[in-house]
């Protein structure tokens, strides 16, 4: 990877980058539009959907961060058996299991104290913790995979792994709350 600094060669990785990634969230307009109406019969939904897309963007964002430290340090490795590695994607989905219910039961009161829950409690915990663990999982494997492809393109992970992972995020999140509420809440 070049060392070098400068704005012209952010902006060559960037720009185009970007460019994708605002056509990739379109995509979750789209979705969000094909299910608006579920979502205004369940106010706990709307609640729950920007805290549930935003944690997992969180957390991707959390293990890109330490992915592209250890890169930077020369200490990152992408073999399977590296500790390092399989420590930071546990801890991940460790902190899902462990923010997710609140995020659930939080959706759920705040939905309540401001008008309608329409959902039971328990089927608004169920799909964010559901959708939540999905979510960690599949953030570390985008950010584990876009780390991996910055590597092998020589880019900079600090300018574009993170923009990655929360654009990817949102989309998958989108369509993870959305398939956990046709499972458990049709």
């Amino acid at each position: 990877m070049t060392e070098e600094w400068t704005v012209r060669r952010i902006s060559r990785a960037m720009v185009p980058l970007l460019l994708v990634l605002t056509v990739v969230e379109l995509g979750s307009g789209l979705v969000l539009s094909a299910f608006e109406e579920r979502l205004l019969s369940a106010p706990s939904l709307l609640v729950l959907l920007p805290v549930t897309i935003g944690t997992a963007g969180n957390l991707g964002s959390v293990l890109a961060s330490r992915l592209s430290t250890a890169f930077h340090l020369g200490t990152l490795s992408f073999s399977p058996t590296d500790d390092d590695l399989a420590g930071n994607a546990l801890a991940t989905v460790a902190l899902a299991l462990t923010l997710f219910p609140a995020v659930g039961l939080g959706a759920w009161a705040l939905a309540g104290l401001t008008g309608s829950t329409a959902l039971p409690p328990g089927t608004v915990l169920l799909i964010a913790v559901s959708s939540g663990v999905t979510l960690a999982v599949l953030a570390v494997a985008v950010t584990l995979t876009a780390t991996y492809a910055a590597y092998r393109l020589s880019l900079d992970p600090d300018d574009v792994v993170i923009p990655v992972v929360t654009n990817v995020c949102d989309v998958l999140g989108v369509l993870v709350l959305f398939a956990a509420v046709l499972a458990f809440a049709p």
